[in-house]
């Protein structure tokens, strides 16, 4: 009887040692299998950094880089033109044109479509591209070409506006066109997907996409300074004046080779610049009524000097780096590594405070500057006075 009840003993615990035996083989393989397919989160374990995977930033806006802008272009591609000029070079004797007659150069550029009258279609360029021009010619989105005459324009801030005749337009033209959508530049913000459309090196028009590199960027071209939209498409010769667009296919810049280029012969890769379109709105408003061109606003009085601003925290002005011959700087003894810290009594904080003081001269004026200049370690004040010739 007690043999019996031993039997069963032994054979209960054989089957609990077998069961719990099974128990933590099926709860290990059940734990393997959850580390390994991240069922498991041990982090609470230890305190370590992780990449936050699958959540979406719910505050990016959809469209910040713009991948297909088919419809975007088709709908405003109506409202870009080709400019063809044409600059007298030579005439007379003993010149290249001696055999021939009068010698021209001819240039490529851009324009945008902006209003137009029951006389005229009026186009929003670059000043660079029409200035000096004998001839201009302005080709529409269906090739019709047709003359073109400058409406007004203005130098400081590169801009002109061209008008074209009603009546030499066809019919069918007429239908093709269409005046561009202008948008709000202050707006932009950097990294959003931009749009330049313009006739690349004479070529014809044609497409690049980039982003909003950088803002308010300071570039100063033929002593004028102005502040530009960055960008990384590609702007060639031939897109100046061309449309620099936002994702809803509104002009937000003007773009510019011009600037584009630094002033040098040859452009950088993946660096781009634009004028601001609320920038310069009221004054293309008066462009395009004939009110206003840089001969009745400004004398052009320029210092002639290169350079940028600086702002050591000890310091701030302008950092002259190259001084024109013959120019008034030079004439007045200003010299590369001068920093002009006082303009008139203007502190000078930024370029537009030159910009804006000599703007309001003529010839004859005075004008008194507040320079830094080096002398052995350290920099010394100086008062320089002078007279606009």
């Amino acid at each position: 009887m007690d043999k019996t009840k031993d039997k069963k003993k032994s054979s209960l615990l054989i089957i609990i040692v077998g069961l719990f035996l099974i128990i933590c083989i099926l709860g290990s393989l059940i734990f393997k299998f959850a580390l390994d397919n991240s069922l498991l989160d041990l982090d609470f374990l230890e305190d370590k950094a992780s990449l936050k995977y699958t959540e979406t930033n719910n505050n990016i806006k959809e469209g910040i880089y713009i991948t297909d802008v088919s419809d975007i272009v088709s709908d405003v591609m109506p409202s870009i033109v080709s400019i063809t000029s044409k600059t007298l070079i030579s005439n007379g004797f003993f010149n290249p044109s001696f055999w021939g007659g009068n010698s021209y150069a001819e240039g490529a550029g851009s324009g945008i479509i902006v209003s137009e009258t029951d006389d005229e279609i009026l186009i929003l360029t670059n000043n660079h591209v029409v200035a000096d021009a004998t001839e201009l010619n302005v080709q529409f989105i269906d090739d019709e070409s047709v003359d073109a005459t400058i409406k007004g324009t203005n130098e400081s801030r590169d801009l002109a506006v061209i008008s074209v005749k009603q009546s030499d337009l066809k019919n069918e033209t007429k239908e093709k066109i269409k005046i561009a959508t202008i948008g709000d530049s202050t707006k932009l913000q950097v990294g959003d997907g931009v749009i330049a459309i313009g006739n690349a090196l004479g070529y014809g028009q044609s497409v690049t996409t980039g982003v909003v590199s950088a803002l308010e960027r300071e570039i100063t071209i033929d002593n004028y300074t102005n502040k530009m939209i960055q960008i990384d498409a590609a702007i060639n010769g031939g897109n100046s004046g061309g449309a620099l667009l936002n994702s809803n296919g509104e002009v937000v810049g003007i773009n510019s080779a011009k600037y584009s280029s630094s002033g040098s012969n040859t452009s950088v890769e993946g660096m781009g610049f634009a004028i601001p379109i609320s920038d310069v709105d009221d004054l293309i408003e008066d462009l395009i009524n004939g009110k206003e061109t840089d001969e009745n606003v400004s004398s052009n009085i320029k210092l002639g000097v290169e350079g940028k601003m600086i702002n050591s925290g000890f310091i701030t002005g302008f950092y002259i780096s190259n001084v024109e011959e013959n120019s008034i700087a030079s004439k007045n003894n200003l010299k590369a590594g001068d920093i002009i810290v006082e303009i008139d009594n203007n502190e000078v904080t930024s370029t537009d405070t030159i910009t804006n003081v000599l703007k309001n001269k003529k010839t004859g004026d005075d004008l008194q500057l507040i320079i830094l200049y080096q002398s052995g370690r350290q920099y010394l004040e100086k008062e320089i006075n002078i007279k606009i010739d």
